[in-house]
């Protein structure tokens, strides 16, 4: 398997996927409330978190875990389940596979 360059791009390119799946979290308010009880988060660390790279592939991780919330997001941003995993890869504290 062909190791993928990681780099700025990329980086900018996950955590804007993520900013975006955490606004799809903040629209429904039982998800959000669910996400923040397992986070462990107020409003206000939400808020003070939000633009921190290790958080954002956390918020990627949470889509993940839920392959139902997770293909309702995919079919709002109009991307592949797949991608959301590669680019969950660029973002930190993604699980290293050797």
């Amino acid at each position: 398997m062909p190791i993928r360059e990681r780099g700025p791009k990329s980086s900018e390119t996950a955590e804007t996927v993520a900013l975006q799946a955490l606004g799809y979290l903040a629209a429904d308010d039982d998800i959000l409330a669910r996400f923040m009880a397992l986070a462990g988060l107020s409003v206000d660390e939400l808020r003070a978190r939000a633009g921190d790279s290790a958080f954002l592939g956390g918020v990627l991780d949470f889509v993940l875990e839920d392959e139902k919330l997770l293909l309702e997001f995919c079919e709002k941003a109009q991307l592949k389940p797949a991608t959301i995993a590669r680019l969950r890869a660029d973002l930190p504290g993604a699980p290293v596979w050797e």
